[in-house]
């Protein structure tokens, strides 16, 4: 059965404009929404922790924006004259979280989202990082099962809002491990929501974490549900996707209905927004953390808002939802959908004080393990925040997995391979507490690796190794390239002029200045995500001879502890491996 979201109404009066040329008969319902908030509960480092604004004159701008403190002032502040206000996620509020929350099992952050009026996410791919039974302990509550309680006389009481997954079934039963769906009601007025996260979920996270599900086509699922809905009297529906697309433009103001409708956007949400259900009246999605309100045709061909608000909680976005209480439905227009706005939770706005508390309590706990340096950077060593193919810090990365498996005892790696999207993080220069400037800590280390993957080293033949390259950008990568970060001595030519695999130039690809030889074994250093065949690397699960070695942050730490001094920092990389033709 559906569920029913308690939303209390804030305070103020609606707009008094807006209802004199309002039909008596329909009220305003403001949708809040956000994704990937990723447990970047205080404001993310570097690129991570800025937005591109394009300026009247075309230019653009950085602007810090993120933070816990910041997002709930905003949203507050936002709901303010809206007597009728529902705030929604798609997805990924955990996983891959900051060491704040990440040490924590995320409970910081699912007490910030009850805090923060958070009232319906659909689950994304990370929230199953740790697994079914760790994402039922998020919606239920309970002590993690080997750490305990955290906080003496605290018991974790999980999330006060639901988590959906009506895409995610448990193989034996065919039943959905959580709601599929809940009901928003206030004052009469009832919105169907629909949580799913994409298909692809076993591609991106590791065997355990989805062990014994099975996950469902996107489309047909919200579609069974959105009948169900219907023929129940619920005739306004959103749908909570995390799956998203690739807007033209990195500025999250830039209008991705220009020159028409949806023109200024591509990637997965595009087809499935084509063909979900006229029945659904808005798609809330994520997973790619781009920006963009978009207008795209729904199968009737009438105009449907399509949002996604970025992520680690640097947007918001409002979204005017027209409520008729005599059919009950969203009111749309033949010229557009919904109205959608994303807006910067920008940093020169006041905290919410019972977030600064939040914060404070958690980060007292975290503090001996979180504030120890472990390592020295002469300037800012860009990863997350980086848009080229080679990122900077991912080449450090590889070679700290190449260094840490090398040795005969430990794998006797030659070649280290780091997934692009394992990459959290920058390593900001500037301090961000009182350790001082350049100085990277515990908890900025693992900000960047917060996954804790073991590494594994084994045997590929350099066909096996050319294979896997040339899957960078081929096979389920051929749309959304994923470039893998390389260790040093490898190197190759990216040709962007070509199509599919041959982007990869065979002859170019070299281990220490020699072509690699198709017929040769070489050991190959890699996380345990990636050796399983993770990110449409199925070249990789072809491995033999496995050894498995410490953890990535392990590993990461042990590098900076050996290459940097106070007096000797660590320099960003030149980050020249990979030559790109355009």
């Amino acid at each position: 059965p559906a569920g029913v979201l308690s939303a209390a109404a804030p305070a103020g009066a609606s707009d008094a404009s807006a209802a004199r040329h309002r039909p008596q008969h329909t009220v305003d319902v403001q949708l809040l929404s956000f994704n990937d908030l990723h447990g970047n509960l205080e404001p993310p480092q570097g690129g991570s922790g800025t937005v591109t604004e394009r300026q009247p004159d075309g230019s653009t701008k950085a602007v810090p924006a993120g933070g816990v403190e910041y997002l709930a002032s905003a949203l507050r502040t936002a709901r303010k004259g809206h007597p009728y206000s529902v705030t929604a996620a798609a997805g990924d509020m955990i996983g891959a979280s900051p060491l704040l929350s990440g040490l924590f099992h995320d409970e910081p952050t699912i007490e910030a989202m009850n805090r923060l009026g958070l009232d319906v996410t659909s689950v994304g791919n990370h929230e199953f990082d740790e697994g079914r039974a760790e994402l039922t302990r998020m919606q239920r509550g309970g002590c993690h099962p080997k750490d305990g309680c955290f906080e003496k006389g605290r018991t974790f009481k999980g999330a006060d809002f639901p988590y959906l997954a009506a895409n995610v079934t448990d193989e034996k039963t065919g039943r959905p491990i959580l709601k599929p769906y809940t009901v928003w009601k206030h004052k009469g007025v009832k919105i169907g929501f629909i949580g799913v996260t994409l298909k692809g979920t076993p591609d991106v996270v590791t065997a355990d974490g989805v062990k014994g599900l099975a996950f469902h086509d996107e489309v047909a699922t919200i579609n069974k549900y959105a009948a169900e809905l219907n023929r129940q009297g619920v005739k306004s529906i959103v749908a909570l996707i995390h799956e998203g697309g690739l807007p033209a433009s990195s500025s999250y103001n830039y209008d991705c209905d220009s020159p028409g409708p949806g023109d200024g956007i591509s990637g997965p949400i595009v087809d499935i927004a084509k063909h979900v259900t006229p029945r659904v009246d808005a798609l809330v999605t994520g997973h790619t953390h781009q920006a963009y309100a978009c207008t795209i045709p729904d199968p009737s061909g009438a105009p449907r808002t399509v949002t996604s608000a970025a992520s680690f909680g640097r947007l918001y976005t409002d979204t005017t939802l027209t409520y008729d209480r005599r059919s009950g439905d969203i009111v749309r227009t033949s010229v557009r959908g919904p109205k959608a706005v994303n807006h910067v939770v920008d940093r020169t706005r006041k905290k919410a004080p019972d977030m600064t508390s939040l914060l404070d309590r958690w980060n007292k706990l975290a503090a001996p393990v979180a504030n120890k340096p472990v390592g020295y950077i002469s300037a800012d060593i860009d990863g997350r925040g980086s848009t080229a193919y080679e990122k900077p810090l991912g080449d450090v990365i590889a070679d700290a997995q190449l260094e840490g498996l090398a040795p005969a005892d430990k794998g006797g790696a030659q070649i280290a391979f780091m997934n692009p999207g394992g990459i959290r993080s920058d390593l900001a220069h500037k301090a961000s507490g009182g350790e001082g400037d350049g100085v990277v800590t515990y908890g900025e280390a693992f900000t960047v690796q917060p996954f804790t993957n073991m590494m594994t080293t084994v045997d590929l033949t350099g066909a096996q190794v050319v294979d896997a390259l040339k899957q960078q950008v081929s096979g389920a990568n051929a749309a959304q390239p994923r470039i893998l970060q390389i260790s040093k001595g490898l190197t190759y030519t990216l040709d962007l002029t070509k199509s599919g695999a041959d982007r990869v130039v065979t002859g170019s690809i070299k281990l220490d200045g020699a072509a690699i030889d198709p017929a040769k074994t070489y050991r190959v250093a890699m996380n345990e995500f990636l050796t399983g065949g993770g990110d449409g690397f199925p070249a990789f699960k072809e491995g033999r001879n496995k050894l498995v070695g410490a953890s990535d942050l392990d590993l990461f730490v042990a590098y900076l502890k050996a290459h940097s001094t106070p007096s000797a920092p660590l320099a960003p990389p030149p980050a020249d491996r990979i030559t790109v033709l355009k």
